[in-house]
């Protein structure tokens, strides 16, 4: 179906035609690239500006093109970065190689930096692909023989790309390119079986016919390779350095080096380019700004190459030897036909046109005026075409289902663009999230393909004016419908939510926990049941009290339900059903809260009277900076830096603290803070704990402020006398803009000419004196303190109004989890767990936490491991000792260090993926997820083993604190288990005394809640009430089955976790969101379920109206009201004089209704009309 009016690229012997398209607004580009590609027979080659837009098209296309759509990905690591791509990386790139050989009809999507890059010959590809068939006579020996030769690594167990395991007559290897690892089964001599298998559970899952293996590196890594790499290395370099740690010496023992990637052209006689894989009949489709985006990329990599040829250890290769010019990637494209594609509009010429395509007009939903939907209607009746809605997923679609059929608009779902043709409503699911109207009547016939009008202003919005053919379409994407990204609105909310959001939840509760139910106090989780009450089904929490008391809550209660923490489950108190003990206990804490709050509204007082300097905000040039971070900033990053951006806008000192786990962009925050200071003429100081990490962040803040006037430096032992001197004459004239340094930044010889942000890097770590000092500074300069601290060591702070508090708790792109081993300590464990990394290019942390034995454990370590680079660093050694060590092992000198606790706060060795902890059992909580998060800080898949005696000489806390490590296993988990040292060692050690024995009554979700309640209630200027927590929720009694059936979600913890987040949802919002989430998870609702959600709808409008109680059942109901509640008399009057059978009041608090409600749906239906009624929507 041929929508847009393009004219194709012509390709007549030596001509070849550069046609260009403008005006593709939203994203009809999209729909510009299908056509061009199904118009064409052969490749099409889409040249995107970044991976960003890469990613979006390779997303999108496959539904509108119907053909396949291969990403070449960028390495997505910095030119000369001392690690290596993700291995998924470069298995797509190996992949997406492979199958431009084979020549078939396809999409190629490729950033314009990856376009310029030299890649590995064909022929190297041809020559080392293997086909392995199901009956293939093969000897074991001699396919591991050729898996070496590959490159593939020998392991106990297989784990991830690249790698293969032998277990008697069984090979198990993970193919590049594979989507899941394989099992061979061989019969003698012959392959039996191959089956798919689960890396998680190691079980077989489907069999299959045939594999092809391509190679594991995009190098030869055999014996031939490495001998190439030496002769060529030694032409390039002359003569080779002797240490072991020269990447020389390391790839001569066939250990290749993290970010070997960058010696590439070593391996190989001559680097072919990507043209060199592109069959003649070949298509190019040109993103119009690659141009300036690859001078760009030019510049930074020249940029980088000069700041990074320093180490002598590993000499660099120029960019000439690593990618092509621009120059000469644009004489090989005037080889292929071309189209060049922008959303801009263009002056018309015969090789230049605009697309047929208008952006919508503002169709947005108002959900506060009269009428909500009046622009789309308004649209509706304009549009003289088709319609087609696309939305993300399955729970988004039946959400605007439900939000489109009040309007008797009722699309039909397709999965491709052909099959919407002809029909006037359909639906399908897509990532497209802006929509755009196509005018399929004939290119000419619009405003907007006129020249460019006098204003040169890109006025094409479509109006609807003049006549319009019939088989226009408008896409219309959610994201048109509701004004903003779904996504972002999705994350706001959740951000929204307090930062012990985690604490409440109760996914994680077991049979015998200690949970707090509101109103009856402290009693012991007993699991889920479901009892029938007169035919009608329902779920209930069941808790056990003391004198062996059982109470069933029912589902839609659990809103009163919370987990106990402050205390371990043993200790916990148990209250007696329907005694005072409870009420006394909830009202005595209350009082001790009501003081903590009045202190709180102290603080947040005096902190609004500070006054401080208002940061002026230029958009242009601070989104220009922005860009030049080499990846996509996460959900919570934004948030984080939105917030510290608005902070500095203000006149209000600043005063903020992120908290997030290790290698989560906490920097990245602080970067951008940074931008805005300088920009306005402000120095800025980068306080670390130590000199070292004092230099990486130096060299950090180096590299991103590299394009601009900004003078950086670093004060720190490194430098010489002289060179301090004048760095600090340089600080007090105002020729340095920012300077990083240790706590010797904050001596009174430091003086600053205009001092406008401090960034602090853990706080925590520095002494006593220095926070004092850091106090000082509080009162008239920004600070932002960035930690990793998991959240209750600094709730007091965070929540006591001294700081504001944003959290980053989701994980990088491509960040893995980290797999987490409990093994008892076993010589063979260490050895293997040792050697997978090393032999990767990587390093190890040993952790042996007795400097005493230290040295004995390295000798060992030595014997066990000889082809490991061992060094030890511990906390007795001398700072400088010290600092040499860690630095030595941050360039890679060595690859083991055996060391003490010294780590747990340390620089960032992105190339150190694997942690092997000793006597993990004697480690606390907290201090285990800090050790375990010194690994894992790049694309890499990083491993943890936690060493412990016999599992039998253990403590049950000890056990405890184990299994947490190893059960959570959600990035960004710090928060998770700084609950589990809650409950493990109570509230005192970690919350302070004073609040401990209030919370250790009562609970800390219960403290929380009356805490937020009782400052909520002062500043208000209102004394608190218990009356509000306990009362703030309206009784549902419907007589309809409501709960998540376990045909439909089996798991009784999930179940549970989703059963509090349901009755906890706050606003209709939150509750549309978890209802897509379940339908995205779990399929489309059952009755039953889509019950629960209405139930609970309904208990949030009855809220709002203050309504007490709903009871309805098959003969009718009443709605009871709050006796200090206020609803309009006159709605409730109107409906009784309409149907004075029907309405009728009971007292001054009743409003009854009498008719047949019998069937379940019906009744629902009427309770939802009546409140609609009585609110007037």
């Amino acid at each position: 179906m041929s929508l847009i009016s393009l004219n194709l690229p012509k390709s007549d012997g030596n001509f070849q035609d550069h046609q260009t398209l403008g005006n593709l607004v939203g994203h009809s580009d999209t729909l510009a690239i299908s056509q061009a590609a199904r118009a064409f027979y052969g490749l099409t080659v889409v040249v995107t500006p970044d991976t960003r837009t890469a990613l979006r098209l390779e997303k999108a296309l496959p539904q509108f093109a119907g053909l396949p759509v291969q990403l070449f990905p960028d390495w997505e690591t910095l030119p000369y970065d001392n690690f290596s791509p993700h291995q998924d990386i470069i298995s797509a790139r190996l992949s997406a190689l492979f199958e431009l050989q084979q020549g078939r009809q396809q999409i190629l999507l490729l950033p314009i930096n990856t376009l310029m890059q030299k890649v590995c010959p064909p022929n190297y590809l041809a020559n080392n692909v293997l086909l392995i068939k199901k009956g293939d006579r093969f000897s074991i020996q001699k396919l591991r023989l050729q898996l070496e030769n590959a490159g593939y690594r020998a392991v106990e167990q297989v784990l991830e790309y690249g790698e293969y395991a032998v277990r008697g007559s069984i090979l198990d290897l993970f193919p590049m390119g594979a989507e899941e690892p394989f099992r061979l089964d061989f019969f003698d001599d012959e392959i039996d079986s191959i089956r798919t298998f689960d890396v998680d559970n190691q079980r077989t899952k489907t069999e299959i016919a045939e594999i092809n293996l391509l190679p594991a590196h995009e190098f030869p890594t055999d014996s031939n390779g490495i001998e190439h790499f030496r002769a060529k290395f030694r032409e390039k370099f002359g003569e080779i350095r002797r240490e072991p740690e020269h990447i020389y010496q390391q790839v001569s023992k066939g250990i290749l080096n993290a970010g070997i990637e960058y010696w590439q052209p070593l391996f190989f006689e001559e680097m072919a380019s990507l043209f060199d894989y592109f069959p003649a009949q070949t298509l190019f489709i040109t993103f119009a700004d690659i141009q300036q985006k690859a001078e760009q990329f030019h510049q930074d990599t020249q940029n980088r190459y000069e700041s990074h040829r320093v180490d002598p250890m590993r000499p660099l290769l120029p960019p000439s030897d690593l990618w092509f010019a621009i120059d000469e990637v644009n004489r090989w494209l005037k080889g292929y036909p071309r189209l060049t594609i922008t959303s801009e509009k263009i002056r018309k010429s015969a090789a230049k046109m605009n697309a047929n395509v208008a952006n919508l007009p503002d169709i947005a939903i108002q959900s506060s005026a009269k009428e909500p939907f009046s622009a789309f209607q308004q649209f509706r009746q304009k549009f003289d075409g088709n319609i087609l809605f696309s939305v993300e997923s399955e729970g988004r679609r039946e959400t605007l289902l439900d939000l489109l059929a009040p309007l008797g608009v009722k699309p039909k779902q397709v999965n491709s663009l052909d099959e919407a043709q002809g029909l006037p409503f359909s639906l399908i699911i897509s990532p497209l999230d802006q929509g755009f109207v196509v005018e399929t009547g004939g290119h000419g016939t619009r405003p907007y393909d006129d020249e460019l009008n006098t204003n040169g202003e890109n006025d094409n919005n479509y109006v609807g004016a003049g006549p319009v053919p019939a088989r226009n379409l408008a896409i219309i994407c959610e994201t048109d419908l509701l004004g903003e990204r779904v996504q972002t609105r999705r994350e706001k909310n959740r951000k929204a939510v307090n930062p012990d959001t985690l604490i409440r939840n109760l996914a994680e509760l077991k049979i015998g926990q200690a949970v707090v139910h509101l109103e009856n106090g402290v009693g012991r989780y007993g699991g889920l049941t479901v009892l029938d009450a007169g035919g009608i089904k329902a779920e209930y929490l069941v808790l056990h009290y003391a004198n062996d008391a059982k109470l069933y809550v029912p589902v839609a209660s659990l809103h009163l339900i919370s987990r106990y923490i402050g205390g371990a489950d043993e200790t916990a108190p148990l209250h007696k059903l329907g005694s005072e003990a409870w009420a006394k206990t909830r009202q005595k804490a209350a009082e001790k809260i009501r003081d903590v709050a009045a202190e709180l509204l102290d603080v947040y007082a005096k902190r609004e009277s500070q006054t401080g300097f208002a940061f002026a905000y230029d958009k242009a040039e601070f989104d220009q900076f922005s860009a030049t971070f080499p990846y996509e900033e996460t959900d919570d990053q934004k948030i984080a830096i939105n917030a510290v951006i608005s902070d500095m806008c203000q006149a209000k000192a600043m005063d903020r603290l992120v908290c997030g786990d290790v290698g989560f962009g906490k920097t990245e925050v602080a970067i951008r803070a940074t931008f805005l200071a300088v920009m306005n003429h402000k120095q800025v100081v980068i306080l670390a704990p130590t000199t070292l990490l004092a230099q990486q962040h130096y060299e950090n803040f180096k590299d991103r402020f590299a394009n601009y006037p900004v003078n950086v430096e670093v004060l720190s032992r490194f430098k010489t006398a002289k060179e301090q001197k004048t760095i600090l004459q340089n600080v007090a004239e105002g020729k340095v803009d920012i300077l990083v340094g240790t706590h010797k930044l904050l001596q009174d010889d430091v003086a600053f000419r205009d001092l406008g942000l401090l960034v602090i890097d853990e706080e925590h770590r520095f002494g006593v004196r220095q926070k004092e000092k850091i106090k000082q500074l509080r009162a008239n300069v920004d600070i932002l303190t960035l930690t990793a601290t998991p959240i209750p060591r600094t709730l007091n702070m965070a929540l006591n109004g001294m700081r504001d508090l944003s959290i980053i708790a989701s994980p990088p792109a491509r960040r893995l989890l980290i797999k987490t081993f409990v093994r008892q300590s076993d010589e063979m464990v260490i050895r293997e767990a040792i050697l997978r990394e090393i032999l990767r290019g990587g390093q190890v942390y040993y952790l042996h936490n007795d400097v005493a034995t230290i040295e004995n454990c390295a000798e060992k370590l030595a014997e066990l491991v000889p082809e490991a680079r061992i060094v030890i660093g511990h906390g007795q050694m001398r700072e400088r000792e010290l600092e040499r060590v860690m630095s030595d092992f941050y360039h890679q000198r060595f690859n083991l260090l055996v060391c003490s606790t010294i780590i747990e706060t340390g620089i960032d060795v992105p190339t150190a993926n694997t942690i092997i902890i000793e006597r993990a059992d004697k480690f606390g909580l907290a201090q285990l997820h800090q050790l375990r998060g010194r690994v894992g800080r790049s694309h890499h898949q990083a491993y943890a083993y936690m060493l412990t005696p016999h599992p039998k000489t253990l403590t049950k806390d000890a056990e405890q604190r184990l299994e947490a490590m190893s059960t959570i296993d959600n990035l960004g988990a710090g928060f998770a288990l700084a609950t589990h040292d809650l409950e493990i060692r109570g509230a005192g050690e970690l919350l302070g005394s004073e609040q401990s024995g209030q919370i250790e009554s009562i609970g800390f979700s219960l403290y929380m809640d009356l805490l937020e309640n009782a400052v909520k209630a002062l500043q208000e200027g209102r004394e608190p009430s218990l009356d509000e927590i306990t009362q703030h929720q309206a009784e549902i009694e419907l007589r309809v089955p409501a709960l998540l059936p376990d045909d439909y979600l089996p798991d009784v913890n999930m179940r549970l976790s989703f059963y509090k987040r349901i009755a906890s949802s706050e606003n209709l919002q939150s509750l549309n969101d978890l209802k897509v989430e379940l339908i995205d998870r779990f399929g489309l609702l059952p009755e039953a379920t889509k019950n629960l959600f209405a139930i609970t709808q309904l208990r949030l409008s009855a809220q709002t109206l203050g309504i007490k109680k709903i009871d309805a059942g098959i003969h009718g109901g009443y709605l009871e009201f709050k006796p200090t509640a206020q609803p309009d008399p006159m709605k409730f009057i109107a409906l009784i004089q309409k149907q004075p059978a029907v309405y009728s009041f009971e007292g001054a608090v009743k409003f009854k209704f009498r008719l047949a409600l019998e069937d379940n749906r019906k009744r629902l239906e009427f309770v939802e009309n009546l409140l609609r009624e009585v609110v007037g929507g």
